[in-house]
């Protein structure tokens, strides 16, 4: 073997090691919380609006048919905002963006306080990083928080790569949702 192939053969291993790192570094972070109390037979409707708009419309928009995509598939309707069993609220982390803020000026009764998931609880402000994308779920009959999706690095730019990536987070997000065909129960579809 030549020495000139051995170097040829490091910078090739190199550069696959720079590439699954990045791939690595890049992938979709998604956490998912819920209240477990919700009885999700109740939601069959929705309506989906963006509460923190993040500067790039075709993106919101992709996000906005994302999610009605998904909790479609779930079983779930697309119906207007005074028809509609659940509030579907789409958050984008343009800048640092604190949780509290989100629900700043709204009216009574909307956000993260006293919710039956300790994770959900409003005691505290959150940081969200820039491209952070947050999806809550409220019950519109009580105003209270059902659930909550944050995807990490999903909005930075606008492309058709982004949208692709907006609706895979929005997929992750939704897999334990429960759905129709499950009866109601937590779990993929």
């Amino acid at each position: 073997m030549t020495e000139e192939s051995c170097d040829m053969k490091k910078i090739l291993l190199i550069l696959g090691l720079t590439f699954v790192a990045t791939a690595f570094v890049l992938a979709q972070e998604v956490d998912t919380d819920s209240d477990p109390g919700l009885e999700h037979s109740q939601l069959r409707t929705f309506f989906v609006k963006i509460g923190t708009p993040w500067g790039d419309p075709s993106s919101e928009r992709a996000a906005i048919e994302a999610v009605e995509k998904r909790l479609t598939q779930k079983g779930w309707t697309v119906a207007s905002e005074s028809a509609s069993d659940a509030l579907v609220v789409l958050h984008g982390a343009g800048q640092k963006q604190t949780l509290r803020a989100f629900y700043e000026g709204w009216p009574s009764g909307y956000g993260w306080h006293n919710v039956g998931a300790p994770a959900l609880a409003d005691t505290e402000s959150f940081d969200y990083k820039a491209g952070t994308l947050v999806v809550d779920i409220f019950d519109l009959k009580t105003k209270r928080a059902v659930f909550r999706g944050v995807a990490q690095n999903e909005i930075p730019t606008a492309s058709e790569k982004n949208a692709g990536n907006i609706d895979k987070a929005i997929k992750k997000m939704f897999k334990n949702l429960p759905s129709e065909s499950n009866g109601g129960k937590h779990g993929s579809q």
